[in-house]
C-alpha cells in the first residue's frame, strides 16, 4: 500500500519586544559655580531606569511558557491519540521563553490522529488579546468556547486529498499574556473517511482545558 501524507504539525512565532526607558542630563554652555548648584545632588537616574523595566514585568501574569509535553494528563493522550507514546515530542523553538510546543501522532490500524499543545508567552495582555482576536479572524466558521481563559474559539474544517478526508479542529484560547493553541486531527485510512466532527471538537476542546490548568498551575 503506497504510503499517505500525514498532516504537519501547526506552528506559530513570535518575537517579544523589550522596552527599555533610560535618562540623560542636559548640559549647560557653562558650570554653574553658585552654592547652590553645588548643594544640588543629581537625581538617581541608573535607580529609575532600573525600576522602568521591572515594573512593566511585573505586570506580567506569565513570564515564560511551561513544559508542553507535561501539559496533558496520560490518559488524555491515549484517548485522544491511540497509540501514541504519552511523552510526546517537543518542537524545536528559537525562544523556548516565549514559544514552546508539543506533538503526539500515532496510526493505529489504519485510524491515524495527530495532537498539538502550544503555549505563547506574549509582553502584555493587551499584545495577546490582539493577537487573538487576528487569529480568529483569519479562522472563520467556528465559535466561542465559554469558560475558557479571557476568550477561547474552536473551529473544526474537513479537507480532502486523493479522496482522503483528514478533519482538523483548533482551538485558542486567550489566557491574560499567553495564548494556548490546541490543534487535533485524523484520518481513518481504510475507509478514507475523517472522524465526525463532535469527535474532533470535544477531543481540542478537552486538550485545551487541561492545558490551561497547566499553564496556570506552572505560574503558581
Amino acid at each position: 500500500m503506497r504510503s499517505l501524507p500525514l498532516p504537519l504539525a501547526l506552528t506559530a512565532r513570535l518575537a517579544p519586544v523589550a522596552v527599555l526607558a533610560t535618562a540623560g542630563w542636559a548640559l549647560s554652555s557653562g558650570p554653574d559655580t553658585s552654592p547652590a548648584a553645588k548643594d544640588k545632588t543629581p537625581p538617581d537616574t541608573a535607580e529609575r531606569s532600573a525600576s522602568a523595566p521591572a515594573t512593566e514585568a511585573a505586570t506580567k501574569t506569565y513570564a515564560a511558557a511551561p513544559a508542553p509535553c507535561g501539559s496533558l494528563a496520560k490518559k488524555t493522550v491515549t484517548s485522544l491519540v491511540p497509540g501514541a507514546k504519552a511523552a510526546g515530542k517537543e518542537i524545536p523553538s528559537t525562544d523556548t521563553d516565549v514559544r514552546r510546543t508539543c506533538s503526539w501522532n500515532a496510526l493505529k490500524g489504519y485510524d491515524y490522529r495527530w495532537l498539538d499543545v502550544s503555549f505563547e508567552v506574549m509582553a502584555s495582555d493587551e499584545a495577546a488579546q490582539k493577537s487573538y482576536k487576528e487569529r480568529v479572524a483569519d479562522r472563520s466558521g467556528g465559535g466561542d468556547v465559554p469558560g475558557l481563559g479571557e476568550g477561547a474559539y474552536s473551529v473544526v474544517n474537513l479537507t480532502t486529498e486523493d479522496k482522503q478526508q483528514t478533519r482538523e479542529g483548533t482551538v485558542l484560547v486567550r489566557a491574560s499574556n499567553a495564548l494556548v493553541m490546541i490543534t487535533y486531527n485524523g484520518s481513518d485510512f481504510e475507509s478514507k473517511k475523517a472522524p465526525s466532527s463532535d469527535t474532533i471538537n470535544k477531543g481540542a476542546i478537552k486538550a485545551a482545558k487541561e492545558a490551561v490548568a497547566a499553564l496556570s498551575d506552572a505560574r503558581d
